[in-house]
């Protein structure tokens, strides 16, 4: 209810003023709330509430839905309420809430292992699972701030160092990119089978970087991934200009690294249940 009037009252989530160094200091206080409300829960019941199944249960039930919809329906950086999600009060609260849940249930499972003095023999598997699924939740949506999608219209034998973004905005890049040459192969009946550039990347400290970028085989530069995205499609394979797409996530690698927490938790229980089996 309170998403849906949020979204009614002042429309979708602007995620632009979540732009960094906005978004570490929400997280700064939304990881000092969650240890308040910690603190507390044995002083105030809706805290203790928050920290149990009986709230995880209905609110992961609701996110679950939620994210069907997502999947089920095209989603536009320029949609409303269901076609743009990311921006849908109530989807983005249900996953804050789901966070504070999960803040919970990892500080009492730290309180539990620092009772028994760290021990390794004390240690609950459920903590990596838990702590690394807050670690991608959390960074994954502050991060969502600072991810930048761009295209590049390149021509051959040109340097390029301008972008644009979804509002056709240009963007100078740190570094410039020349087509060398475009690439394509079809099939017999001539429909493209792959297409790729090689390029020439000179970055601000003057390094020359030599690739070849397709579809789903980008090149990493400065921080940036750049992935062949299209063409001109009235010249083919005979085509002198190539779209690049540009991607930019400062925190992908702290939402990695929440996601392979996840999977040791998970191998660790599993090989923790196997050994009390035998």
């Amino acid at each position: 209810m309170a998403g849906l009037m949020l979204q009614l009252s002042i429309g979708p989530v602007d995620w632009d003023v979540f732009r960094w160094p906005v978004n570490g200091i929400v997280l700064a206080v939304f990881l000092a709330l969650v240890a308040i409300a910690f603190l507390l829960r044995k002083k105030v019941y809706g805290f203790q509430f928050i920290g149990t199944y009986k709230a995880a249960v209905p609110a992961l039930v609701y996110a679950v839905v939620l994210t069907i919809i997502m999947g089920m329906t095209r989603q536009e950086v320029n949609g409303t309420w269901l076609t743009n999600m990311l921006s849908f009060w109530p989807f983005v609260l249900i996953y804050v809430y789901m966070a504070v849940i999960l803040g919970l249930v990892v500080l009492r499972q730290l309180k539990s292992w620092a009772a028994a003095s760290f021990s390794l023999f004390t240690f609950h598997f459920s903590l990596l699972p838990h702590l690394g699924l807050f670690l991608a939740m959390t960074c994954a949506t502050l991060g969502n701030a600072d991810m930048q999608r761009l295209k590049m219209i390149t021509v051959k034998g040109e340097s390029e160092w301008r972008a644009l973004n979804s509002q056709q905005q240009i963007v100078e890049m740190p570094f410039s990119i020349e087509l060398k040459d475009f690439i394509m192969e079809t099939y017999d009946d001539g429909m493209p089978r792959r297409f790729a550039s090689d390029i020439q990347v000179v970055t601000k400290t003057g390094g020359h970087i030599q690739a070849t970028v397709e579809v789903n085989k980008p090149v990493e530069v400065d921080g940036w991934k750049i992935y062949q995205y299209g063409y001109d499609t009235q010249m083919g394979a005979m085509s002198k200009t190539s779209i690049l797409e540009l991607v930019s996530d400062p925190w992908l690698p702290l939402v990695y690294t929440g996601i392979y927490m996840m999977l040791a938790g998970a191998v660790c229980m599993f090989l923790k249940g196997k050994k009390v089996k035998k």
